[in-house]
């Protein structure tokens, strides 16, 4: 008697993420394709080798999500996301050299709209390359099921050309610290929240997942459109009133008393949540330096790094938000704080700012009634 096949139910069957590989190098190429086929969910449809080839295989495949190579012969991999980001949107993965230029670049592929980054394979350290198939397999899930955020134009806000404060202005100490963290696509999502604070924010420290050259170049470029001050953060470095302390790509940032200051301090410790900087590392020493003057804000991101650390946060008293599933581009780290009981709120990513200056407003009307004004 000839056995009749078994059918899985259709509701139960996972849809294979689909992915087009564009870079003009054939080995990186392989070395992509050989790592996204090792995991049963995902299917590379095929490689283009340069921009053009990209685009009509595009049209052919119809893929779920693309990686990207930055530079490519005849059309760069940037101009070629702004022409697929205004004709047909979906979500990319730039793959970066790590050097000052491509740092640049790869800063520019984020604010047209690609979802997340990597690095080149370092191919010749072969001990690294099962870490890199780990990540470059997570970022292209996440990326599969991002929302992808819509682009505008410069002109759209005037907040991102606002003139930088006079730099002979005197600025004061200030016991309450703005903590923030985010992952993918937090370099856009932070700021979306600084360029809306004024120059008398109290000062704000930041850790974004980020290589160390990206870092530098992500503080720079928050300085060049912000009215508050934004810089990687030193070892020692003093906290101050309209600063902003970017935590460099391969160090922890955390917040420590100094007497009546806050300081930075950078530690060179292991991995947290497979992070160095660790958004955990930076929520915890906020807790325990900070405690009630502290407001702590989570972004869109990957994974669960600061949920625990945005809920010791809450739990020493500090005010803490979170940004809300629909205009995450990965509700990853702000919905496990959300489900851990980290944030005392849920809200839009454009409402932050405006939530963070309220608070710190009930934080300085609570502390004049307490001292009496002084």
């Amino acid at each position: 008697m000839q056995s009749v096949p078994k059918t899985v139910p259709s509701g139960l069957v996972k849809k294979r993420i689909k992915v087009l590989i564009v870079d003009d190098s054939a080995l990186v190429r392989r070395i992509l394709t050989e790592m996204l086929s090792s995991d049963a969910s995902i299917t590379v449809l095929g490689a283009a080798h340069d921009a053009y080839d990209a685009r009509e295989k595009i049209k052919a495949l119809n893929p779920d999500v693309l990686t990207l190579d930055v530079e490519m012969p005849r059309m760069d991999g940037v101009t070629f996301l702004r022409n697929l980001m205004r004709l047909r949107p979906m979500p990319v993965i730039m793959v970066s050299s790590l050097t000052e230029k491509g740092a640049e670049v790869t800063l520019d592929a984020l604010s047209i709209g690609a979802v997340d980054y990597l690095p080149k394979p370092k191919i010749d350290l072969a001990a690294t390359l099962a870490d890199y198939k780990e990540e470059l397999i997570a970022k292209v899930k996440a990326a599969a099921s991002a929302r992808l955020r819509a682009t505008t134009t410069t002109s759209a806000s005037a907040d991102a050309v606002l003139a930088k404060r006079d730099p002979q202005r005197q600025l004061r100490t200030t016991e309450r610290i703005i903590a923030i963290g985010a992952s993918t696509g937090g370099t856009e999502a932070i700021k979306e929240v600084l360029i809306r604070l004024p120059p008398d924010t109290p000062g704000i420290v930041i850790t974004q997942h980020i290589p160390k050259l990206f870092s530098g170049a992500f503080a720079r470029r928050m300085d060049a459109c912000c009215q508050v001050s934004v810089c990687e953060a030193e070892d020692g470095q003093q906290i101050l009133r309209g600063h902003a302390y970017v935590a460099p790509g391969d160090m922890h940032l955390l917040l420590v008393r100094d007497g009546a200051r806050y300081v930075c301090r950078l530690d060179d410790g292991p991995l947290v949540n497979r992070h160095k900087p660790s958004v955990d590392v930076l929520f915890r020493s906020v807790a325990q330096q900070a405690g009630r003057n502290a407001i702590g804000v989570i972004l869109t991101g990957m994974g669960k790094d600061g949920a625990l650390g945005l809920k010791e946060m809450r739990d020493a008293g500090a005010r803490t938000v979170a940004q809300d599933e629909a205009t995450s581009i990965v509700w990853g780290m702000p919905g496990e704080a959300v489900a851990v009981g980290g944030a005392a709120d849920v809200l839009p990513l454009g409402d932050i700012w405006s939530r963070v200056l309220q608070l710190a407003d009930e934080m300085d009307i609570t502390r004049s009634a307490v001292t009496g004004g002084a």
